[in-house]
């Protein structure tokens, strides 16, 4: 059995650090986080530590002096880092016989980046993948040795994602926490000249806007629904998030305009003329409109 780190401070990090520790593996560390303010998903790992007798170290920078320090009094023969949303320095890095395996759910080395769960939603793709990586001091480059498709259906959101993907993610991790165990791990390196990486997305990331799609609209509330922040529309000053709709293509409103609205069952229920159809809001926050107001 390899000496091994944990580092994570997200719901994912909990769900496969608890998933190696019922099975039995042997972890000789932990690296988490108290609480966060960035993530919305944030999970301390001190509970599973705790529990189980091991070793932890609480920090909002895993590069300082003192958790690197803590890293090294465990001499760690491969370091397991999953849901950290920091890059890891050079001198982590290199710590490891076996380096610093990342977690990154889509299917490098195409779609590197930021929000890979949300963007694969609100850009309506079809699969995705679950992706363990050797990392390096790039983001998401790192030699790939474990990597799952998963299929994306139609009815997913962020949470029916999140969930299926996780499903596969425990199954990995077990199997390659074996592996490195025998010896058995075989990394397979990403080109360098494929794929892309997704950006940042920010605030006016989520906001609809009813010139479009009705499927866009769709897929952007079902991508930002929760765990996360929720898509968003404006009534006069008044930001109104939505998290869940339907939609429908019909010409039977093609000569009204997006944006309009066309009937109110309750504060939180009402149907708006889209660019193609309708959108059917089907629960969101509070918020009063008559039919025949425009957003």
């Amino acid at each position: 059995m390899k000496t091994t780190l944990f580092i994570g401070c997200v719901e994912s990090s909990y769900v496969l650090l608890e998933a190696m520790l019922e099975k039995g593996y042997k972890v000789d560390g932990i690296i988490t986080m108290e609480s966060s303010a960035i993530n919305s998903d944030f999970k301390s790992l001190v509970p599973l530590a705790e529990k189980y007798g091991i070793d932890y170290v609480c920090t909002k920078n895993v590069n300082d002096e003192e958790t690197v320090g803590f890293a090294k009094s465990k001499a760690p023969d491969v370091i397991y880092c999953f849901g950290w949303s920091r890059l890891i320095g050079k001198e982590l890095l290199a710590l490891p016989k076996y380096g610093v395996v990342g977690f990154h759910p889509a299917a490098l080395p195409c779609n590197k980046g930021r929000h890979p769960l949300i963007w694969a939603l609100v850009l309506g793709l079809k699969k995705t993948a679950s992706t363990f990586f050797i990392m390096d001091e790039g983001a998401d480059t790192g030699d790939i040795i474990s990597q799952r498709e998963v299929i994306i259906d139609e009815t997913d959101d962020a949470q029916d994602l999140y969930d299926k993907v996780l499903e596969v993610a425990k199954e990995q991790v077990l199997t390659f926490t074996k592996e490195f165990a025998e010896d058995a791990v075989k990394p397979v390196k990403q080109d360098p000249k494929a794929g892309n990486a997704w950006r940042k997305r920010g605030r006016m990331d989520g906001q609809i806007d009813w010139r479009m799609s009705g499927r866009a609209i769709y897929n952007l509330v079902r991508g930002l629904t929760h765990p996360y922040v929720g898509a968003h529309f404006m009534a006069g000053d008044k930001e109104v998030k939505v998290w869940k709709c339907e939609y429908e293509l019909t010409d039977e409103y093609e000569n009204l305009e997006p944006g309009k609205v066309l009937k109110v069952n309750s504060q939180t229920d009402f149907v708006i003329k889209a660019y193609d159809g309708i959108v059917h809001i089907i629960d969101s926050d509070a918020v009063s409109l008559k039919e025949g107001d425009y957003l």
